[in-house]
Order: structure tokens, then sequence, then C-alpha cells
């Protein structure tokens, strides 16, 4: 398929910066992208131009899901995981005042999002007007714009709270802003996601793979209504809002939990029936960017979650780099609650197991000095020997020397060296350097849909209902035969099992941050737990700081768009 040459330019109210327009098509049942330039502001009234535009929003998600910016503002700073050795991001970690409104990140959610914001106005005010479309494809794509305006608020009002309010295309630069209400936002949210439901195709994977679907617009509107159950916005009916909606996920579109825990992220294996909807990445590097501005440089990155939580394995003895075990950012390292609390069930929970790498083996053949594991002073690999094992557990010095390679105990880990994440690995980049991974992300999945479910029934305090949505996650996640051992009673589950089994289940999936922030215990949990950032963390850190260009070219800087407090 040929890449046409087409950009199509809008400006958005609260980012004043042109947008540029890459276009997905439909090609053999999937989403696939054309680069999009050089065309006139009439092209969006055109048959085309709505797919062309719907396609593009879609491309904004991947300023969020995969990149480093959205795993540094969901995985740092949070309970479950805290910085490794490398990267220039730590302080997102420790919460210093390095962390204020120039951050980078932040700026390019914001502005990012508000882009595909607006492009999702123009599709929805402009589409009355296409002709040469059946009505059902016009309501669905309008439905298609819904679900990710309606995603990115979400994003935007956990980050920031009060954000700028757009339901309308803007097509000239205005600097007239406001921040709209918490209350105020989330009513958006809920009305677009009720709105698009009725016109999403009601299957669990659209025809033109990618698209949102009626039940990914079901799971987030349940989310959305659990979270803004402890925001300020809550009312007392949102966990029973809720409940229905995950339910009818759950029930009515032949979604299921894969039998086995380590397919649902094993690398190949990324369309498959758990999935509710997912980010789409390919293997073209022009095809993963997220934008092209004249003020901003292409985001051409695209899913790098496979960087972020590896250790150092590559200059170790009997080991180089390579793209099956990855390029090793060392960012992000498990903290020790995670490996001694959450994933403490070894025996019968196989998620551990599945979760982490526990051995390499060799592709750098030859004798060597030991580095970390000093119980031997040499040791000495065939190619595929084993060179590093993870037990997970400590041993003695003598217990490790009866090993021909090295063993990595618990009491040797530093932020170097540490057990590896393996969700988003990413063999199949062209070497071992490539940054730019081409797999895509999954975004929704059913175990979350579940877990959502069990905690609004929890809430509700229908605690059978919720301790069987909450087994029905563990029974999947036993070792062989070990299905009744990993079943809980009523009297076993608490509002702290509920967060240990997310944590369990979701690790390392871009939820935790915005988690520990709704259920309100961001602060004593990073304090408990996370070292680095416990010293740092304060009450106002539940928000993200303004980005000091959106401030900058408010009317009336700050006076009108004030900066959230404590930044």
């Amino acid at each position: 398929m040929k890449n046409l040459a087409i950009t199509i330019n809008y400006w958005a109210k609260s980012t004043a910066l042109i947008l540029g327009l890459s276009a997905m098509v439909s090609c053999d049942g999937f989403l696939e992208e054309n680069v999009v330039s050089q065309i006139g502001n009439d092209y969006l009234n055109t048959p085309k131009g709505l797919n062309d535009g719907v396609n593009a929003a879609y491309s904004s998600m991947r300023a969020w899901y995969g990149s480093e910016r959205g795993n540094n503002l969901t995985i740092f700073g949070t309970d479950i995981f805290t910085n490794g050795a490398d990267g220039s991001w730590k302080f997102m970690n420790f919460y210093t005042n390095q962390f204020d409104s120039q951050n980078g990140h932040v700026r390019e959610v914001w502005d990012e999002f508000y882009r595909g914001i607006n492009t999702c106005n123009a599709v929805i005010d402009r589409a009355p007007n296409v002709t040469g479309l059946s009505e059902e494809v016009i309501l669905q794509r309008v439905a298609e714009a819904k679900f990710i305006r309606a995603h990115h608020y979400f994003i935007l009002v956990q980050l920031f709270g009060a954000v700028d309010l757009q339901l309308e295309e803007t097509i000239l630069p205005t600097n007239v802003v406001t921040r709209s209400s918490v209350s105020e936002v989330y009513a958006a949210i809920i009305q677009d996601l009720e709105e698009a439901i009725p016109n999403l195709e009601a299957k669990a994977k659209s025809d033109n793979y990618g698209r949102a679907t009626r039940p990914a617009a079901e799971h987030l509107l349940g989310r959305v209504y659990i979270t803004k159950a402890t925001s300020e916005a809550g009312e007392a009916t949102d966990y029973a809002k809720a409940e229905p909606l995950l339910q009818s996920v759950i029930n009515n579109y032949g979604l299921i939990l894969l039998p086995e825990f380590g397919d649902v992220h094993a690398f190949g294996n990324e369309i498959n029936d758990e999935v509710i909807w997912s980010v789409q990445y390919t293997r073209d590097p022009l095809n993963n960017q997220q934008t092209n501005t004249t003020a901003n440089p292409v985001f051409n990155e695209g899913n790098n979650a496979h960087v972020f939580f590896l250790m150092e394995y590559d200059v170790q003895p009997g080991m180089q780099r390579d793209t099956e075990n990855g390029r090793p950012f060392k960012r992000y390292k498990s903290t020790d609650y995670t490996l001694n609390t959450i994933f403490a069930d070894r025996v019968n929970d196989s998620r551990y197991k599945n979760t982490y790498v526990d051995h390499f083996l060799s592709n750098r053949p030859g004798e060597y000095n030991t580095t970390f594991d000093k119980s031997k002073e040499t040791v000495t690999f065939a190619q595929g020997d084993t060179t590093i094992w993870l037990p997970g557990y400590n041993m003695s010095e003598a217990e490790r020397a009866q090993y021909p390679y090295q063993v990595l105990t618990p009491e040797l880990y530093t932020e170097r060296l540490f057990p590896p994440m393996k969700k988003h690995m990413d063999p199949g980049r062209v070497d071992r350097t490539q940054f730019e991974g081409g797999r895509d992300y999954i975004a929704m999945r059913l175990a979350d849909t579940y877990l959502l479910l069990a905690e609004s029934q929890f809430r509700q305090g229908k605690i059978g209902d919720a301790t069987e949505s909450i087994n029905a996650v563990r029974r999947r996640a036993a070792f062989p035969g070990k299905e009744a051992e990993m079943e809980i009673s009523e009297s076993d589950l608490t509002f702290e099992f509920i967060t240990e089994e997310r944590a369990r289940e979701l690790i390392g999936e871009q939820t935790r941050w915005l988690d520990l922030k709704r259920w309100g215990i961001l602060v004593e949990r990073v304090k408990a737990h996370n070292p680095q950032g416990a010293a740092g963390i304060q009450e106002f850190h539940n928000l993200r700081p303004i980005p000091q260009n959106q401030i900058d070219r408010a009317e009336g800087n700050a006076g009108a768009f004030p900066q959230n407090p404590g930044y």
C-alpha cells in the first residue's frame, strides 16, 4: 500500500498549534495508516475525509499508550515500581521540585490530547453535512469520535483536575480559555459515552480491528463511574451505574479470559479473545508518528514499553544485547513490596512466573570472571547455556556456588540488576538498538473488567458477588491443578485485597498511579512502599502540574487559567 502525501491543518483552542493528520485506512480487516498532508479545509466534509479524520484522532492515543510519557506518568511514583539506574526522569519518581510546570511529558500529553480532541470535534460537527456515506457509517464514525474525546478528557481530568472543556471545533486561533469544573468534565465524558454506545459495533472486535466497539465504550464508562465515585464530582449512584456496564462487557460479546495468564501478553498474540480494545502500532516507523507540526517535532517512537522494565543483562558474562532479550533502559524496578507481598504466593499463582524473566541463555559463549555472584570466580558458557538465574528468593553463598552460572538473588538486587518484566518485550524489532517498537498496546482487557466489576460490587456491599468476580480472575491465574487453592472466601475480600489483586494482574499496564490517586491513597502508599519517592511526595502531587505553555498562552495567563496548587 502506497503512502499518500496529504495533511490537514486545524487550530486547537487550548493548544493553538497545527494538527497533523495521519490517516488509517482499512486493509485486510485492520486499520492501517497513510501519511496525510497538503489538503484543504473542505476535505473533512467528504466521505474519505471524515473517515481519515476519525483515524487521525485514533493516532493521538499513541501519545499515551506505550509511550515514555504515558509510562512515566503512570508507573513512576507508585507503590509497586521505583526507579532503576538510568534515565533523566527519576525526579518523577522522587517527586522533587524538578517535577514542575515545564515538564515535557505533561506538556506533550496535554497538547497531543487537545489536538486529538479538536479533531474529534471537527468530525462530530461536520458529519451531518457529509454526503455519500450511509447514515449507519456516519453515526458510527461520530460515535468513535465521541469515544476518543471521552477517553482523552478522562485521562486529562484524572491527571490535572479541572481542564478546558471544548466540545466544538476550533477553527481559528484563540487564547480565551477557562478551567471547567471536574463535575462539568465528567458530565461531558459520560454524555459522550452514553451517546456513543448505541452506535458502535456490538461485537468484541471491529471489522476494522482497532476501532472502538460497544464493549470498549461500556468498559470505559464503567471505569469512568468508578473513578468519578471518589472524585469531587462523585455521587452515591456511581458504583451502581458502573456494575451493569461491566457485566455487559463480560456477558454479551463473547470475550473470555484466556486459559493461561502468560498468553495474554505473549509476543505475536496481541489480538486475542481477552482484548477489548488496543492501540495499534506498526513496524513502519513513518506510520507510528502521532503528529507533524511546525511547533513540535514528529513523535515517531512506536510502542516503547519494551525498553523500560528490563535489567542490565547485556554486560553480564556470557551475554550481549539482542532483540530477544531487549534493549534495557533500566527505568522501572519493582519495589520490595511488589516482590515480597504482591507476589508472595508463587506456589499457586502463576503470575509472578509469567510476569518476570527468571533466566537468561548465553548468546556470547566463553569464559568470564563473575560480576555480581562471587560464590564462584569464573563461569564458562556455550551457546544457549544458562548464564543468569533469578530464583526469586535468597540462598547462601554455598548454595549459589553449586550452580555453574551466576545466581541473582534478592539480596543482590540493585538499580541495575533486578527481575525484568516481560509483558511488553518486543523481539520483533529490526535490530537490538531499535527504540520504536511495533506491538499493539493492549489498553483494555477482560480481566480488568472483572476487577472493576468486583470493586463496584464491593463498594455496594455485594461481597458475595464481588468475591466471585475476583475469583474468576484468580482461577485463571492459577497454575494447573491449583484453581481451588487460588479461590478466596468472602471473609478474605477486603479493600486492601482488591488493591493488591489489581497490582498482581495489571502490573506495568499504565493503571497503578491512576488507581492509587482515585482510591485516595497515593501519598500513603508511596510513603509506605517506595523509599525513593517517600521523602518528596506531598498531597498536592495527586494532581500533575498544568503545562506552563498552556498558562502562558491563555488570555490573562495564570489569572484566567491558574496552576494547580503546589507547583
